[in-house]
């Protein structure tokens, strides 16, 4: 399921945070979400990683990834919503940065740089409101999200560069291709390396091997399917690549401590608890849940 998207008309969309329908369940987004707190304290939780927000914590959800609004009572955000075909090709914006699943999703900016994140966001809420749908329109939008994300890119530590990088943002694409491939060596014949290579460049750049990299990656995706899907655990790990469902339950406990009935059932045990209604705001609102929980 997907918890948001732009409307069909628009290439971003914005609504408030508390105009939105509630939602309890994991939900997974086809856009980029960015989410600006504005009122209360509250959690919002991108890919299973729990974020306390408060006034002026920025979000930014990349596509794909899975978002659970923590509901609190008080809490409120801007919501931005835009598909990755609306950004156009600038490039000071590093594709690991807008692309990759392991990137920085939270920030707290502060003085001069909140200010302007603040007033950028005002102002695509304020465009996009009064938008006509107008090819002028769209391309206003379109470059002010740019604008908006090079701003959120800065506050990012510098993204290193050289040989090493530029490998593992190759095999981090390749992952993404097809998350159902789990052998090193077949990352490393598409990339025309040896394993010992990626390894090595895996270290520098991450800290870990090129085969955690890619274990890290698949347990991430089983953990997209199990929250967002009604799936069998048998046929999520069929998806992944396994042939035995012991084969996928023993990965995914060694990956992330639980098996993967476990790990469903904690997100049944915790709810978001449901938000209470306030006075809407003007903005348009038109982010909206799609089809009901499925494969």
């Amino acid at each position: 399921m997907v918890l948001l998207r732009a409307s069909p008309t628009a290439a971003v969309d914005a609504a408030r945070l508390s105009d939105l329908p509630a939602h309890a369940a994991p939900q997974r987004a086809r856009d980029h979400v960015v989410i600006l707190a504005s009122t209360g304290q509250g959690t919002h939780t991108i890919d299973f990683v729990t974020h306390a927000c408060r006034p002026g914590t920025l979000l930014w959800g990349r596509p794909g990834q899975v978002h659970q609004f923590g509901g609190q009572a008080g809490f409120d955000a801007t919501v931005l919503a835009f598909p990755p075909a609306t950004l156009p090709a600038l490039p000071p914006l590093p594709v690991r940065l807008v692309t990759d699943p392991t990137a920085p999703t939270c920030w707290q900016p502060a003085g001069e740089d909140e200010e302007a994140i603040v007033a950028e966001i005002a102002q695509i809420a304020v465009d996009r409101a009064r938008s006509d749908g107008s090819e002028l329109s769209r391309a206003l939008l379109a470059h002010q999200v740019a604008v908006l994300l090079m701003r959120i890119v800065a506050l990012a530590p510098p993204v290193r560069s050289g040989p090493a990088a530029d490998l593992i943002d190759q095999l981090r694409a390749e992952i993404e291709r097809d998350v159902t491939h789990r052998r090193v060596e077949d990352y490393a014949e598409r990339l025309g390396c040896s394993v010992r290579t990626l390894t090595r460049a895996g270290l520098v750049m991450t800290g870990r091997s090129a085969k955690q990299i890619v274990d890290e990656r698949i347990a991430l995706e089983a953990k997209r399917l199990l929250a967002t899907s009604t799936l069998p655990v048998a046929e999520v790990g069929r998806r992944l690549g396994f042939d035995e469902p012991t084969n996928f339950g023993r990965f995914f406990a060694r990956e992330t401590g639980l098996t993967p009935g476990a790990f469903r059932a904690t997100l049944l045990r915790s709810p978001a608890p449901p938000r209470v209604p306030h006075q809407r705001s003007s903005l348009p609102g038109r982010l909206t849940p799609l089809t009901p929980r499925t494969a």
